[in-house]
């Protein structure tokens, strides 16, 4: 299952990092794509535990339809 997020909040190097690590700590095998510029991140796998990694890496996600 790919999920994709608008996160607004995600707007420097540092955030992306910090949200690519906590997605890559809870789904580990999954594929993750993230493009700074229109704050878009992509996972492949559980929509709900990547979003609840982004949540508690202190970001904003909402899902994109």
């Amino acid at each position: 299952m790919t999920a994709i997020f608008t996160v607004s909040d995600m707007t420097c190097g540092h955030c992306e990092k910090t949200v690519r690590g906590a997605l890559a700590e809870a789904l580990p095998d999954a594929a993750i794509a993230i493009d700074l510029a229109s704050h878009k991140v992509t996972v492949e796998g559980d929509a709900a535990k990547a979003e609840e990694a982004i949540l508690d890496a202190g970001y904003s996600p909402e899902r994109a339809a």
